[in-house]
């Protein structure tokens, strides 16, 4: 099959990745795995021998032809042609009850949209998944991956790190080299592993300290990475007062003088707390999304 650019599309071929992709997912018989993007199958055809059930959403006509023919027979295999991100799985699987309530994503992603993908499987921190999947296997975009398991005081640790950090535990698997594919991509890639965190708000089994306001703590590390050169008070004094904020990071014995990509979550926790407790912010940053 000839790959289609507007869809992001680059074909893995080295099935040692493949391998490392079915390990890093630990799928059991009983689980039931959503596949983004199945592409012409290869990840698939695993998937399906593993798992007891795989729904893919392909957006590609072509391609959704494709796999009709190789796998349209399958039983335990459901293919949904349609835009992921635009899609309510949940509602089409009504009509599909042995594909519902699937525990694990595995995927080979498109590059270009990882943010909206990201956000629809985790939900963000204002309103996380309320049934967060067990866990999260993706082939990434290498630089997305390094700032998705960033630590603080280094140059990937960014707002997307906070976010995703707070959601789900992050971990690498593997790097995998613009050469794996064909064609090559201009960026070489990794497979990373997420696991949700069950946050109180979803499920009432708090796994991390959380904020008392997430809507608080959501605008604080979007104003906090406005500028990266820019130390955190600077970022912060449009919505909070240059002093106020001076005072809360040192009783937090934090230098006055730190950057957003020094606090580590549990500290931008802790001072989204303050502010909450304090009530030093604008109204809106109270507000419900």
């Amino acid at each position: 099959m000839k790959t289609k650019k507007q869809f992001g599309q680059h074909w893995l071929r080295n099935e040692q990745v493949l391998d490392r992709i079915i390990t890093a997912a630990k799928i059991a018989q009983t689980d039931r795995i959503l596949e983004i993007g199945p592409g012409t199958g290869i990840l698939t055809r695993r998937l399906i021998s593993a798992a007891s059930a795989v729904v893919a959403v392909e957006i590609d006509r072509d391609l959704c032809a494709l796999l009709v023919k190789k796998l349209g027979n399958v039983d335990n295999f459901l293919l949904l042609e349609n835009d992921f991100l635009g899609l309510d799985v949940d509602s089409v699987l009504n009509d599909f009850p042995k594909f519902q309530n699937a525990n694990k994503v595995v995927a080979n992603i498109p590059y270009n949209i990882t943010g909206p993908i990201l956000e629809k499987l985790l939900g963000n921190i204002v309103r996380p998944n309320e049934r967060p999947f067990d866990s999260i296997v993706l082939l990434v975009q290498k630089e997305v991956g390094d700032r998705l398991y960033a630590k603080p005081s280094t140059k990937a640790f960014g707002a997307l790190s906070i976010r995703v950090q707070y959601l789900a535990h992050c971990e690498l698997i593997c790097p995998v080299p613009a050469r794996d594919f064909s064609p090559p991509p201009k960026v070489d890639s990794a497979v990373i592993r997420l696991t949700p965190r069950r946050l109180s708000i979803a499920e009432g089994r708090p796994e991390v300290n959380e904020p008392t306001s997430p809507k608080v703590l959501d605008n604080l590390v979007r104003l906090g990475f406005g500028s990266r050169r820019k130390m955190l008070r600077n970022n912060l004094q449009g919505a909070i007062d240059r002093e106020a904020l001076t005072e809360l990071l040192i009783s937090m014995n934090i230098n006055t003088e730190a950057r957003a990509e020094d606090l580590s979550i549990e500290q931008w926790i802790h001072l989204s707390n303050l502010v909450d407790e304090r009530k030093i912010v604008p109204e809106i940053f109270q507000e419900e999304a």
